[in-house]
């Protein structure tokens, strides 16, 4: 893939990196002749030599996808009857393209202790000891800020939202294949 696309966390907001990581999937795609969104997904896994499997699995409330990394592939999941399979598939592929690092489950995820339900039906008084963590821990074991986080899940929906649009582009023409050889000709 391209540099723009490994390149090191944008401190701010940049939609020429997304455009650049967009058009970098498409190239892809158009190197290995992947039609739909499932080949592009494959096709990225192929170039960066590092599978990319999707599942379908039941998922907390409000979670709609996920990206799994393991040792040697990537895995992302989605929610079972999602509104929009493609869009959370492109998001998901997004945080990949990207490179972010991601959150470990157990720490983006909010769990109701016994401590926290006493205070909030008045049994108790909050504890001063305890501190809240204004960062969450990664998947690399890196701790990120709530700000890297915010700007790692824009740039995964900008990206999502930008490959779905060139991908409806390429689609009216109902050949995809010939569409991206001649994207891929202009540049």
């Amino acid at each position: 893939m391209s540099s723009p696309v490994e390149s090191t966390r944008a401190a701010h907001r940049s939609h020429r990196r997304v455009h650049a990581a967009v058009d970098a999937v498409l190239d892809v795609a158009a190197q290995k002749q992947a039609g739909s969104l499932d080949d592009i997904v494959r096709a990225v896994g192929e170039s960066r030599q590092r599978p990319i499997a999707i599942a379908f699995d039941d998922l907390a409330p409000g979670v709609w996808g996920q990206r799994r990394d393991f040792a040697d592939h990537d895995v992302i999941v989605l929610a079972r009857a999602l509104p929009s399979e493609a869009r959370t598939l492109a998001h998901e592929l997004g945080h990949i393209v990207f490179a972010h690092s991601g959150t470990v489950a157990e720490e983006s995820t909010v769990e109701a202790e016994d401590d926290l339900i006493a205070y909030m039906l008045g049994l108790s008084e909050p504890d001063e000891s305890d501190e809240s963590e204004s960062e969450s821990g990664s998947t690399s074991g890196e701790t990120i800020t709530a700000e890297e986080l915010e700007l790692q899940e824009w740039e995964a929906e900008a990206f999502a939202a930008r490959l779905l649009q060139r991908l409806r582009q390429l689609h009216r023409n109902r050949s995809l294949r010939p569409m991206l050889r001649y994207d891929e000709a202009l540049g």
